[in-house]
């Protein structure tokens, strides 16, 4: 399941019982359900996100965590900075981005937001400790896994990008410096939680944008980025909010995927758009990816995974047989 924000935490980023119900509905038969971004620092809240600033967001995240435990399912915490597109009237700074570069948007998702202040070497500091300790919170409340979100325009991605970086130190320029802080982070968190704890990171391969970052430097950043510790790539893309490509059809962000997972030696999961039981099948047994994400389709249908396996079940005893 994909990780989707459903605005039912409290304003200040607290499980409630309707948002553990939302999670608990859609368990069952999942492989693995990821939890919506949540936000790792003060500096970067919005209203009704989840967040994991402090040690007191952790008990009523293990209630959630222990619940879906309940239906056998693993359960991953997606961790988010939105940097440039924070909200300043939530949080406790103004936004900050790698540059004072207004992040590019679309009407209803930040293209109303001010222009960020740009970072400095002791703000990028701190958001490497901020992310540590956010994981070693997940990982206390119980989940199974983390996954560092770097796509859509936050944080991550606007480092990676060449139109929202205009860097001069270490973290901007080359590939190799953009990329940087993400390889710092799963670094850090790889050392915080040690070697066996699994760690996502959700990639926006490519910008989809004139002059922005291309799927050649999305797969090269993944290396650098699986190199660093990741053990699961989830691509997506479009720096622009959720921009998607013209083909909408299912699996749309798959061919970024596929080009990821021919560079790595880690499993890559495919998204975008993908509705049916036979069309998350279909992708899988293409070899494309390894894994498919599916959102809005369980969303709407909270039995989706369990209707899937009936679905499937014939197609599966010819395969085996």
């Amino acid at each position: 399941m994909a990780p989707m924000h459903v605005e039912k935490p409290t304003k200040d980023g607290l499980v409630t019982e309707e948002l553990v119900k939302h999670y608990v509905d859609r368990a069952n038969n999942l492989g693995l359900q990821i939890v919506e971004a949540t936000t790792i620092s003060e500096t970067s809240r919005w209203h009704h996100f989840l967040s994991i600033d402090s040690d007191r967001f952790i008990p009523s995240l293990e209630k959630l965590v222990k619940r879906v435990h309940q239906a056998e399912t693993l359960i991953a915490l997606q961790l988010i900075h939105f940097g440039g597109i924070s909200k300043k009237e939530v949080g406790l700074c103004n936004p900050m981005a790698p540059s004072s570069i207004r992040i590019p948007g679309t009407p209803g998702i930040h293209s109303d937001n001010e222009i960020p202040k740009a970072m400095t070497v002791e703000d990028i500091e701190g958001v490497v400790e901020d992310f540590s300790m956010a994981s070693r919170r997940a990982c206390e409340a119980g989940f199974d896994s983390v996954e560092i979100h770097g796509a859509h325009g936050v944080l991550f991605s606007q480092f990676l990008s060449p139109l929202t970086n205009k860097r001069d130190d270490e973290y901007g320029g080359s590939l190799e410096n953009r990329v940087r802080l993400s390889v710092r982070v799963v670094r850090c968190i790889r050392k915080e939680l040690g070697a066996s704890y699994p760690i996502l990171y959700r990639l926006g391969a490519e910008d989809m944008l004139p002059g922005g970052l291309t799927l050649d430097e999305g797969v090269r950043a993944a290396k650098m980025i699986v190199d660093a510790g990741a053990d699961i790539i989830d691509v997506s893309g479009g720096l622009v909010g959720h921009l998607h490509p013209d083909d909408k059809g299912p699996g749309f962000f798959v061919p970024q995927a596929a080009a990821v997972k021919k560079a790595v030696d880690v499993p890559v999961i495919g998204v975008g758009g993908i509705k049916t039981p036979e069309e998350a099948d279909e992708i899988i047994r293409s070899g494309r990816v390894d894994l498919v994400a599916v959102g809005m389709a369980i969303l709407r249908d909270p039995k989706w995974a369990s209707k899937a396996i009936d679905a499937l079940a014939d197609k599966t005893k010819t395969a085996f047989s």
